[in-house]
């Protein structure tokens, strides 16, 4: 196998082909890297992605007398660090399967409807974590009022406004959103 200094050469030099070498050779450690510091999730394929698209494009900076996979691997840490920074400025929101059931045999409904998915997801994100919670126990693991009174300390009555409210708070972001000029639901 050819050493790191030798394919950056080559890439730099035009050959882009060559860095599926430098992918093929880091990818297994950027994307440990990456688990171990953003715990395992799906997320961390498009980091590890992410991660070298940057470092294809930052090769020109990369000074050949310092170590490769340490200066990748700083990359990636700092990708890393990226990652858990938006997570926390974002509220997790429980995890959701919020695909559509029907099949959209057109690209352009296929397309619509997920931009639908991605609008609502992102007005989702911006509730209280509160209105998300009760949202999803009802929508999402279909629990009754009395079942999600259960788990909240909350009676069947007080869980109807809460769930009512929230729906209100959530169609009010869509409709704003809409008028911003965004995807209509």
């Amino acid at each position: 196998m050819q050493d790191d200094r030798e394919v950056i050469a080559e890439v730099l030099a035009g050959n882009k082909e060559a860095y599926a070498l430098i992918v093929n050779k880091y990818k297994g450690k950027i994307a440990s890297i990456l688990r171990r510091n953003l715990s395992p999730s799906l997320e961390v394929e498009d980091i590890v992605q992410e991660v070298f698209i940057k470092a294809y494009y930052s090769l020109p900076d990369y000074r050949p007398g310092h170590s490769f996979p340490a200066w990748l691997y700083r990359i990636a840490i700092n990708r890393g660090i990226d990652e858990l920074r938006k997570r926390k400025r974002t509220p997790a929101v429980t995890e959701m399967n919020m695909e559509l059931q029907d099949e959209c045999p057109v690209p352009l409904e296929e397309y619509l409807a997920k931009e639908k998915r991605h609008t609502l997801w992102q007005q989702l994100k911006r509730l209280d974590q509160s209105y998300r919670t009760i949202l999803d126990l009802h929508y999402l693991q279909h629990l009754s009022y009395k079942e999600i009174g259960s788990k909240l300390s909350l009676s069947p009555d007080a869980v109807r406004m809460r769930l009512s409210y929230a729906r209100k708070k959530l169609r009010e972001q869509l409709e704003k959103q809409e008028k911003k000029g965004g995807a209509p639901l």
